[in-house]
């Protein structure tokens, strides 16, 4: 029997990042903040552009807090959903027009290590310990050096039953 010939990497690539601008997309308050994901291999990198409605002190300036710790949160919760939603894609058990309720936040912990400055951020997390009920999550944040983070967070969620689709 013949083995069938491999999808292209464009096909899956595609594939990648169609799931992925469909998670993002459904969540009004990542296009309110302005947040972007870029995926490099199986890493993801949120970005929040710099906008004046994300100061919280123009005599700095500096990002508000809040803003901060909403980049933080919504890093932790798309990874976790990236990190369900992707093998399911790829073991065809579901698509990104049918995605997977996302990650309620249990509690989120923020460390504010330094003023945020007027400037992009960037964040990345980190999935400590993920089961089918439960998962904990480190996410930190950068502006101009990777070295330099300006806040860190640590995040427990209530992961989603997979066989209840998300609300519209």
């Amino acid at each position: 029997m013949k083995r069938p010939r491999p999808e292209p990497v464009q096909v899956i690539k595609q594939r990648r990042d169609g799931a992925l601008a469909a998670l993002v997309g459904n969540v009004p308050y990542i296009r309110f903040m302005g947040i972007q994901f870029e995926r490099r291999g199986d890493e993801l990198t949120a970005i929040m552009p710099y906008s004046e409605m994300l100061i919280g002190n123009p005599i700095l300036p500096a990002i508000h807090g809040g803003a901060t710790a909403a980049f933080l949160e919504v890093t932790a919760i798309i990874e976790l959903s990236w990190a369900i939603l992707w093998p399911e894609i790829e073991a065809g058990r579901m698509d990104a027009d049918t995605l997977p309720r996302l990650p309620r936040t249990v509690d989120f912990t923020v460390d504010y290590l330094r003023s945020g400055l007027p400037r992009d951020a960037y964040a990345r997390a980190r999935i400590n310990r993920s089961g089918r009920r439960y998962a904990s999550v480190h996410v930190e944040a950068w502006q101009d050096n990777r070295a330099r983070l300006f806040a860190q967070g640590t995040g427990h969620f209530i992961m989603p039953d997979l066989a209840a689709p998300r609300d519209g």
